[in-house]
């Protein structure tokens, strides 16, 4: 990545807490014998936690030869009793193969739906492949059946089953569930050794889309139907970001895709977020989240009185954090952070975001997870309710694992054996505080285009609709998810660019987006009439 830091011209400004009533306090827990662990799966029963998969290393290294080494997999199942400070293991190493190499895989996706945990795709050495890939299998496990087995020394074979299918090699994905059906949103397939400089030790492709499906798990042999998707070369080109339940605008309950990596014509995170619902997306170009841009441990709150959804972030790693005094530092090497944020939806679809006066205890959060309390009222997606919660003081539930830095850009630096794999336990607790006071970040942009003609026979007209002179990069994409026109141009403020669209498109949708400063998105629907 490029090395480029400076000071915004505006400091953040310093606001009453006036819709989100509570202090944020990140206590330290103490329970022996838990491991460092990062980018691994999660699932809970009766108070009881299970962590499988993930890595036991720091950051990985920049040489192709040393980065994701074997070595370093998570080869044991962890169940953990925080009430009675107790830890069991037991080795996948006694399961079926394509099972076993598939859970000591790092950043695969997972959800729990009720006593099942899901866990699809995943990165890591294959002895079978005698590669590095990303696994093309979706595992369920059942949760309280493993953890009885795992703390009574039993066999932990029949809680497992398994099936394959060339979709599910994704990574670096997040896995949610609307109504019915399972949604895996984003990810990429990567096969092969990483390699910073893009030498050919590897193959990527991101998936760009959402794949939805159903799953039947009722008997011996997993099985999916309903198969589709939604493609999109740039809203949805997303990986390592954080996967958001929400209650939407409609009133309905979907997901909102936050931030991500890496944009398609820069090696930076997307600042705005997308939603997710039933049958689509929907991307808010207008607004960007500045404080948390890769996947950590968060939390989704929704108050029923105002109609507002907040979700905290904690820590991790982010292009821009709030410095002592109240400046927004941009750091292009996207470094560790301390900051805790609060991204708040009001009913009228309205983005708002907030640094929280209290921050992580070190560089900390980034491949973390959050362990939700299920004792408080919730939605099955994991959103507490707070209108039904009567406690002054209260136990959202606790932060695991992640990965640990002792400086902001080790990876920048060729430093990434200062990192290490996380063993610290935190509880989150909200206090209701009416006079908690928070740095608010103005995310809102003065960058918008007008598209002329539309619909357009041969071309389109952009006019930019900017504040200062920008570098502009556009996309013209079908809606199979394919890149028709790409370019980039300097622009004045109302200067006007044409493109021209290829004699071979037929009468179709096309979707324009324009992105300023590798940082101001707008998007537009073109129709074509040939």
């Amino acid at each position: 990545m490029r090395s480029f830091i400076f000071f915004l011209l505006t400091s953040l400004s310093l606001v009453a807490q006036s819709n989100f009533p509570y202090s944020v306090i990140v206590e330290p827990v103490s329970i022996n014998n838990l491991p460092g662990l990062h980018s691994y799966a999660v699932g809970q029963h009766n108070g009881l936690w299970v962590f499988i998969g993930g890595r036991k290393d720091g950051i990985h290294a920049r040489q192709p030869f040393n980065a994701f080494p074997q070595s370093d997999n998570n080869t044991d199942i962890y169940v953990v009793d925080p009430q009675n400070d107790s830890v069991w293991s037991a080795s996948i190493n006694v399961l079926p193969t394509s099972i076993r190499e598939q859970l000591q895989s790092t950043n695969m996706n997972f959800y729990q739906d009720a006593d099942t945990l899901y866990f699809l795709g995943g990165y890591a050495f294959s002895v079978t492949a005698n590669n590095h890939i990303t696994f093309p299998h979706l595992t369920s496990i059942q949760v309280s059946g493993l953890i009885d087995a795992v703390i009574n020394g039993q066999s932990i074979v029949p809680y497992f089953k398994q099936m394959t299918n060339q979709n599910f090699a994704i990574t670096g994905g997040q896995m949610g569930k609307i109504e019915n059906t399972f949604i895996v949103v984003g990810g990429h397939r990567f096969d092969g050794r990483y390699n910073p400089m893009g030498n050919p030790s590897y193959t990527q492709t991101y998936t760009n889309q959402v794949r939805r499906f159903t799953i039947d798990n009722s008997g011996n042999q997993l099985s999916i139907s309903n198969y589709s998707t939604n493609s999109d070369p740039v809203h949805l080109r997303r990986r390592d970001y954080n996967l958001i339940p929400q209650k939407l605008p409609a009133g309905d309950f979907g997901y909102t895709i936050s931030a991500g990596v890496f944009q398609p014509q820069a090696d930076l995170p997307y600042l705005y977020p997308v939603d997710i619902n039933d049958t689509g997306y929907v991307p808010h170009t207008g607004f960007n989240q500045y404080l948390s841009h890769y996947h950590g441990a968060k939390v989704a709150m929704f108050d029923s009185a105002n109609g507002i959804n907040h979700t905290l972030f904690f820590g991790g790693i982010s292009q821009y954090y709030p410095d002592a005094n109240g400046q927004l530092i941009q750091d292009n090497n996207v470094p560790f952070v301390r900051t805790i944020s609060l991204l708040s939806r009001f009913p009228d679809g309205r983005f708002e975001e907030y640094a929280m006066p209290d921050k992580m205890p070190g560089l900390q959060g980034a491949s973390s997870e959050f362990i939700f309390n299920k004792t408080l009222p919730h939605h099955p997606s994991k959103i507490a309710m707070l209108n039904n919660i009567n406690e002054d003081t209260i136990l959202l539930g606790h932060i695991f694992g992640g990965i640990h830095a002792v400086s902001r850009n080790p990876f920048a630096q060729n430093q990434t054996n200062t990192t290490s794999a996380d063993d610290n336990l935190y509880k989150v607790l909200l206090i209701k505080d009416q006079s908690s006071s928070v740095q608010k970040v103005d995310g809102t942009h003065a960058y918008t285009i007008r598209v002329y003609p539309n619909p357009a026979k041969t071309h389109i007209d952009v006019e930019a609709n900017i504040p200062e002179h920008s570098n502009a990069h556009y996309f013209v994409s079908d809606l199979q998810g394919r890149i028709i026109v790409e370019g980039a141009k300097m622009l004045a403020p109302k200067e006007t660019m044409r493109i021209d669209l290829p004699e071979s498109l037929s009468s179709q949708r096309l979707i324009l987006n324009v992105v300023f400063n590798d940082r101001y998105y707008t998007t537009h629907k073109i129709d074509l009439i040939r």
